[in-house]
């Protein structure tokens, strides 16, 4: 009865030391593969959008000049794209932009909710459209004015259930008939101007102009710079071209306000390195206190076989041999216990990749980051093993007949 109980002792401890290191693994190839999806994720959200591009808007003035008090209101026009053009080189694309309140989309007896832009075809270098029917908008569209729209996956999806290409069809907004050229199946919603994502409705933008009757004015410029330069470096030298234009202070960051996507981008990258170094540092920390649980289970081991090591010393076992079976035992131990967690955390990550999403995530840790873990995993076995090894070998048959 004793050696039974000595035996339930013994299972029940490995079984909670193979838990803990089991546990170990399986946060940290779990929180790798999360990690790793959620910036999949966020990554979808901006997918298209160009990581070197600026928004530009005009606003109330903070500063006095030239005899104008501050809180002065000024616009951006259509003319400013020229002017941008000329006096800053650095420049890549600028292209107009205007936004128009939104109405109901009117297709038959369907409707959906709309939000309108007035667009030029170079904003698609600005945001890369996914076009699942027709096309963007195109310079002819300008020219002539065409009343033609690009719809959004959202609207699409309301107004033509049916799946069928909607190009050619005519829908109406706010009393105004639009002839359908594409839809934009891109529904990122990491920077969104105008409406949420997949309910925008992109037109020309001189249609935009018409139906708006904003003569000459804009609401917002977009920009993006040649490679190689850096967009902080670019922003002083468009603020002092447009305040040159429009006389307002060229040191007043507020007269023309600017969103600095590159900024943006830099951020979420460092968000995203501290996060991953954290997820390691928790997992290894996890792994850390499993192998101290191993290490403190061979010890328990160790004691209880006294008399047995004592006796293989006596009849010629080697230190070298001792060592290497307590510390095999151990790698043992953590392997099994780290392999289980690496499939059972492959399979939970597996079950979200396959969630249906927008946009697809991988929600998976590569072939040789999980060889990677499973050697760490034996390499805290053999620490974990060490230092009850090192006990075992300091067993003396003598001392060992006197245990028993």
């Amino acid at each position: 009865m004793i050696e039974l109980d000595s035996l339930t002792r013994n299972k029940t401890r490995t079984f909670l030391t193979g838990f803990g290191v089991f546990w170990g693994v399986f946060m940290l190839v779990a929180l790798l593969g999360g990690g790793q999806g959620m910036k999949d994720l966020l990554n979808g959200n901006f997918a298209g959008f160009a990581t070197n591009s600026a928004m530009l808007f005009s606003s109330n003035t903070s500063k006095p000049f030239k005899g104008f008090r501050k809180g002065r209101r000024w616009s951006l026009e259509l003319t400013d794209i020229n002017r941008i053009k000329s006096g800053v080189n650095e420049l890549d694309v600028v292209t107009p932009m205007l936004f128009a309140s939104g109405g109901n989309a009117l297709y038959n007896d369907r409707k959906s909710e709309v939000g309108i832009t007035g667009n030029s075809p170079d904003y698609r270098f600005i945001n890369e459209p996914k076009m699942r029917f027709g096309r963007y908008i195109n310079e002819v569209d300008i020219i002539q004015k065409r009343k033609v729209c690009v719809i959004g996956k959202r609207t699409y999806q309301d107004l033509f259930p049916d799946g069928n290409d909607p190009c050619g069809k005519r829908i109406e907004v706010n009393g105004i008939h639009y002839q359908i050229v594409g839809v934009d199946w891109n529904v990122s919603g990491g920077i969104s101007f105008g409406s949420s994502p997949g309910t925008n409705m992109i037109v020309p933008i001189t249609v935009m102009q018409q139906i708006t009757h904003r003569g000459n004015r804009i609401d917002m410029i977009a920009v993006t710079c040649k490679k190689g330069i850096v967009m902080s470096d670019i922003i002083p030298k468009m603020r002092e071209t447009l305040a040159r234009a429009h006389a307002f202070d060229p040191t007043d960051n507020q007269a023309l306000e600017v969103m600095n996507t590159e900024v943006l981008f830099q951020m979420i990258e460092s968000m995203f390195k501290g996060v991953s170094v954290l997820i390691i540092m928790v997992g290894i920390g996890t792994l850390l206190a499993g192998a101290i649980g191993v290490s403190n289970i061979m010890m328990v081991t160790v004691k209880e076989r006294t008399t047995e090591i004592g006796i293989r010393r006596a009849i010629g076992a080697t230190p070298r041999v001792i060592l290497m079976q307590i510390i095999g035992e151990s790698i043992v131990l953590t392997l099994i216990a780290g392999m289980s967690g690496i499939i059972f955390a492959v399979l939970i990550l597996q079950g979200m990749e396959s969630m249906p999403m927008d946009d697809p995530a991988h929600f998976q840790v590569g072939f040789w980051t999980a060889v990677a873990v499973a050697f760490g995993v034996c390499v805290v076995g053999v620490l974990a093993g060490l230092a009850p090894s090192l006990r075992a070998m300091a067993i003396k048959p003598v001392d060992a007949m006197r245990e028993e």
